[in-house]
This record gives C-alpha cells, sequence and structure tokens, in this order.
C-alpha cells in the first residue's frame, strides 16, 4: 500500500525562547517492504537542519535557531510505499549485536509482577516464535489500549500496573517481559495506517524481536497482531527514549506548551476517491450539456 503521512509537533512558550534544539527521528529508510517516495521536515522558524546517522541507525536531523521564539512547528510530510512481509524485517542496517538488545533500560524494566506475567505466558513453550506469539496475545488482553493515563515517561511497571496505555506503554511491557525471557527485543517508532481514522493523537509504537532462522520480526501488542504492510518503520531503540520522534532544549521561553497532529491516509484509496469524483463531476456535466 502507498501510506501518507502528515506529522505537525507544535511548541509555544509564555515567552520569547532561545536557543532552540530539537533531535528529530522523524525519517524513515528504506528496507525491504518499505520504499520512501517523498519525505520532508519543515520547520516554521529559520535555523539550521543538518542529518547524521544515530548509533542504532536511525536517521536524525538536527534542527537549532538562535533568534528568540514564542512559536515552533515541525511539520513532516511524506509518502511511503510498503508491501507485505509477514512482520520479518529485512535489509535494515544492523550496527549492534543481538545481545545488546538484551539490556535493560531506563523505561522497560521488569518488576515482579512482569516477570510473573511472562513465565505464565510463554508457558512450556520451548520454540521462540511461539513463546512470542503467547506473550503478543498476552500483552494485548491484560493491558487495554486507551490514551489519557499515561504519559512519555511512565514506566512498563507503572503502565502494567494501570492495565491501561498507548503503543509506546504496551510496547515497554512486551520488552520488558521478553527481556526477562532473554529474548532480544527492540523498541519501535512509526506511523500505522487505520482504516476506520486517519486523524491520530501521535504516532505509533511497537516491537522487533529476533527469531532464529527469521532474523527480527514485529509485532504490534497494542493490536495484538504481527506488524503488517500498514505499518510504517521509522526509528528503533532500547525503549521509546532512543527513538522518540522529537526531543529537544532550549533558554527561557517560561512554560511549553506540545500539541501533536498526526494524519496517516491511504494515498491509493484517496487517490483513487478523488478519480471517482472527477469522474462524477465530469459526468454531471456532460449529462447538463
Amino acid at each position: 500500500m502507498r501510506i501518507r503521512v502528515v506529522h505537525e509537533t507544535v511548541y509555544q512558550y509564555d515567552s520569547p525562547a532561545r536557543g532552540l534544539i530539537q533531535m528529530l527521528r522523524l525519517t524513515p529508510r528504506d528496507h525491504d517492504g518499505q520504499h520512501v517516495r517523498a519525505w520532508r521536515i519543515e520547520p516554521t522558524v529559520d535555523g539550521r537542519l543538518s542529518r547524521r546517522e544515530d548509533g542504532f541507525g536511525n536517521v536524525v536531523h538536527v534542527f537549532s535557531a538562535d533568534c528568540p521564539e514564542e512559536t515552533l512547528t515541525i511539520r513532516v510530510t511524506g509518502e511511503v510505499e510498503t508491501s507485505e512481509t509477514h512482520g520479518v524485517m529485512r535489509g535494515t542496517p544492523e550496527w549492534l549485536p543481538d545481545a545488546f538488545y538484551l539490556r535493560e533500560s531506563r523505561f522497560a524494566v521488569a518488576d515482579e509482577a512482569i516477570r510473573t506475567f511472562a513465565d505464565e505466558a510463554a508457558g512450556e513453550s520451548t520454540d521462540r516464535l511461539d513463546r512470542l506469539h503467547r506473550l503478543l496475545a498476552a500483552v494485548h488482553q491484560a493491558v487495554d489500549y486507551a490514551p489519557g493515563p499515561t504519559g512519555t515517561a511512565t514506566t512498563a511497571a507503572e503502565a502494567f500496573a494501570l492495565r491501561k496505555g498507548v503503543g509506546q506503554d504496551l510496547a515497554h511491557v512486551f520488552i520488558a517481559a521478553a527481556r526477562h525471557l532473554e529474548i532480544p527485543v527492540r523498541y519501535v517508532s512509526g506511523y500505522c495506517w487505520r482504516p476506520d481514522t486517519a486523524e491520530q493523537e501521535a504516532g505509533h509504537a511497537w516491537v522487533e524481536a529476533r527469531v532464529p532462522d527469521l532474523g527480527w520480526v514485529g509485532f504490534d501488542p497494542a493490536h495484538g497482531i504481527a506488524v503488517t504492510e500498514a505499518h510504517l518503520r521509522v526509528a528503533i531503540g532500547l525503549d521509546y527514549l532512543d527513538a522518540a520522534p522529537v526531543r529537544g532544549s532550549r533558554t527561557g521561553g517560561g512554560t511549553e506548551t506540545m500539541t501533536v497532529r498526526v494524519r496517516v491516509g491511504d494515498a491509493r484509496a484517496q487517490a483513487q476517491a478523488q478519480q471517482t469524483q472527477l469522474s462524477q463531476v465530469q459526468g454531471q456535466v456532460q449529462a447538463q450539456g
């Protein structure tokens, strides 16, 4: 399918802020099953935008502005062609050993409750792929996908205790449980096309786990499925902190308010709908003539 994304992050400051620096992990890469047709990052204030790669192989843009600003909008627009790989990731840059993804991280530490949960979910199975599917189903059932009660700093243990959270939270619970089971697993940020709505409150998050003979395989615990062509992969890390779409710093500015608007659409369906509308209008004009 062809996924079209419009993603706006708007910052408003109580007073002019200086020395704005934003680390943007907002640009996807090509790999098997994903081809970037067009992608653009547009800040609304004058500044410098440079591109680099981090240690995970993510594309990182650094935006900096020196003049005092009361409002900053980072607008991302792009179109990506995706195809079904049944969750198996190939052609991605792999700069770190698998064992690195067994490390505990700030937001994905397994407490006693998660460790017990992971052991019960895996049961007696010794096949890693089967254990991962069991864990996927268990997390999806145990933690409700519900925006509101959690924030970007919520840990896996806190979200699991609440039994509620967004994609980020369910990913952290899955990661903490999988690492307890000694399975290398990593956090993925990106977008997910949904047939029921184009307007979304934020991007999406899921996980990739290392499976013998298959490689890295994507699982989406928020939806209880393996990753499909509806998922647009952007960045990876040990947890959210490594793959956050936007992280920044500033001098002054007082209180900051951030608003995020995301629209994820099916570009081909939109084009077909527009063509149908055009054909209908042309037909009406011909009928009237």
